[in-house]
């Protein structure tokens, strides 16, 4: 796996200020649950250390007024801060939650939106599980950070500055002796969490490991069993289960040993309080309830400065999801509207519709929406990695005509598709709409002109009719079954138990791959598209789904601007130009009866399928 996938491994020994301040503004934008979170962990911190001031108080009392105390004003006094203190926890538990969740809802939202505006070359360098870690456990990890983290360090370094001004306003020299355990707790925890952090992402590696091996296990069990591969499975699994085994005991080691080393440092701290505190008060140079709260003080040292420990070293491991998350957010589409383009589309945006549309005859861009030419002009193109795919390529295509594309694997036939729908644009040349540069059309527009039909259909979750509707969300049922109809769906469909309403499964798992064609033909044709592309759309079918689409075919093309690539030819002989692709040129150029006369690799790629289709017949007929 490339290094720059591996980077939720990585630990950042320095903490990225500008990246977390990044994050955190777009907190600021929450206001009404950020300043009620502050003001809540600094009301905290009054009360935690003003429980030790009452304790204090109370003991100092009832030591020079014995039962004439006052005990109703302390029961009151301490009640009134514990009911402060109880509001106070339960405020910010809501508003923390409640800014956790909104911040992650609204990453999550603005990286699934920015993935849709990218372009397709951006999701050809990355795994989809990448993609997906982006939208789940990185969202949701920044967001826990900005709203808890802010929090606890809140609370943490205000609780820390009233336990040190408490200690040094009630003896400063006494509360200098005890601050003075406060730098190597702060170093310990610093170490110790960094530490358990790294183990612990140890965990969490191993952990996605194994549960990749079970998924893999799981769908490819008939291969595993075929090749008799249970025993090395089961030797390679065993070795990832053992590295997750030895990162956890490490860091169970690491846990047992810190807490130990803290609640040593913070005995300490209250044996020195109490030394030297006892001795000052066997003098009477302070009162017992001084030396209560030092050493209740001298104690309480230990949960906000491991709690800020623990926080910033959570920040630094989290850098990578934040560099990840908000360098997705960063990223700008290469394939976008210009700035004149926007500025047209603003000019037909109403204020009661966010989709611009356009006069009549005319795209939301202010040019004819009726598409009557495609022209390739010198188009050259490649991938990011790799050699030139098309060569100075020209084609032009008009309305109505279908260009069929055959040609050897890597030969350019898909590239030239992409190019057309705009997935990806021209290295070099122009591809002209009307005999205007397509850069200069809305890409929206453009994109919503198109029906593609590829080799291995996806179907969504839902029924039959849902799916088909998805080409065009406002069509009628009428309108869902009259596209059905018009590429020979229509007759299996009624076949099924709840006809139009049938559950398709997980990816349309339910419908056999014929089936599954047929109703993404149909939701293809639904949405009236003016350019129609099949990627290899027959090439995995039965004969009969192939002669079922056949019949539509001629249906389908109709007016529009059709491009096929085809393994089957059978596919193409009606086609008005089929084009023979190799290493991004045309070689042959012609229709069907044309290219068979030439002799060339055209009629050499049609007799040999030919042949082995008339054997596979003879062979069927025999047995």
């Amino acid at each position: 796996m490339p290094a720059h996938f591996q980077t939720e491994d990585e630990f950042h020994s320095k903490l990225d200020t500008g990246l977390w301040w990044k994050i955190f503004r777009r907190a600021l934008q929450m206001k009404r649950y950020l300043v009620p979170l502050f003001i809540t962990a600094v009301l905290i911190a009054v009360c935690d250390a003003a429980f030790a001031q009452i304790t204090r108080w109370v003991i100092d009392g009832v030591m020079r007024d014995g039962a004439q105390a006052p005990f109703r004003t302390y029961i009151l006094v301490y009640g009134l801060a514990t009911t402060v203190l109880c509001v106070g926890i339960w405020v910010f538990i809501e508003m923390a939650g409640n800014l956790s969740n909104r911040l992650a809802h609204d990453i999550r939202r603005d990286c699934f939106d920015q993935l849709q505006a990218l372009e397709f070359a951006f999701f050809d360098t990355r795994p989809v599980g990448w993609l997906i870690t982006r939208l789940t456990s990185d969202c949701d990890r920044l967001a826990r950070i900005i709203a808890w983290g802010f929090l606890d360090i809140v609370w943490g370094l205000s609780y820390v500055i009233m336990i040190a001004a408490s200690l040094l306003w009630m003896n400063w020299r006494l509360g200098l002796i005890v601050i003075g355990v406060v730098p190597p707790l702060a170093v310990i925890s610093k170490i110790f969490q960094k530490k358990m952090l790294l183990s612990a992402r140890e965990i969490r590696k191993y952990n996605s490991q194994i549960t990749a091996a079970y998924n893999e296990s799981i769908q490819g069990v008939r291969t595993t069993k075929t090749l008799v591969r249970e025993q090395d499975n089961l030797g390679e699994f065993r070795q990832l289960s053992g590295h997750m085994l030895d990162a956890s005991v490490l860091n169970a080691r690491q846990n047992a040993l810190y807490f130990p080393i803290v609640a040593t440092l913070g005995s300490l701290a209250a044996g020195l309080a109490l030394w030297r505190g006892g001795y000052l008060a066997t003098t009477d140079a302070i009162s017992l309830g001084t030396l209560v709260a030092f050493i209740n003080f001298a104690g309480q040292f230990f949960n906000p400065i491991n709690q800020l420990a623990q926080r910033l070293t959570e920040m630094q491991g989290a850098q990578a999801a934040g560099e990840r998350v908000m360098g997705l957010l960063a990223t700008e589409p290469r394939i976008r509207d210009s700035d004149a383009v926007k500025a047209r589309l603003a000019q037909f945006r109403s204020p009661d519709s966010p989709i611009p549309s356009g006069p009549p005859g005319l795209a939301p861009d202010g040019y004819p929406e009726k598409i009557e030419t495609i022209e390739f002009r010198n188009v050259s193109f490649k991938y990011d990695t790799g050699p030139t795919v098309l060569h100075e390529f020209n084609l032009t295509v008009r309305a109505g005509q279908t260009i069929a594309l055959v040609g050897p694997s890597g030969g350019g036939k898909s590239t030239i598709v992409s190019l057309v729908c705009r997935f990806y644009e021209p290295t070099s040349g122009q591809i002209l709409i009307n005999g205007v540069d397509y850069r200069e059309r809305a890409l929206g527009w453009l994109q919503s002109q198109l029906g593609i039909v590829l080799q291995t259909p996806h179907l969504f979750k839902g029924t039959i009719r849902e799916n088909i509707r998805y080409g065009r969300l406002d069509a009628t049922d009428a309108e869902v079954e009259a596209a059905a109809k018009l590429v020979n769906a229509h007759e299996f469909i009624l076949q099924t138990e709840q006809g139009y309403d049938s559950p398709v499964g997980e990816g349309g798992n339910r419908l056999s791959t014929g089936q599954r064609q047929l109703v993404s033909f149909a939701r293809a044709l639904l949405a009236h598209p003016q350019l129609f592309v099949m990627d290899e759309a027959t090439s995995s079918i039965d004969t009969e789904t192939e002669q079922l689409i056949q019949r539509g075919l001629q249906t389908i093309f109709a007016g529009r601007i059709s491009f096929v690539i085809a393994h089957r030819l059978s596919t193409i002989r009606r086609a008005d130009r089929i084009l023979v692709i190799t290493k991004g040129r045309i070689e042959e150029s012609g229709t069907h009866a044309e290219l068979l006369q030439h002799r060339g690799h055209y009629y050499e790629l049609y007799t040999s399928q030919f042949r082995r289709e008339r054997e596979e017949a003879v062979l069927e007929g025999a047995g």
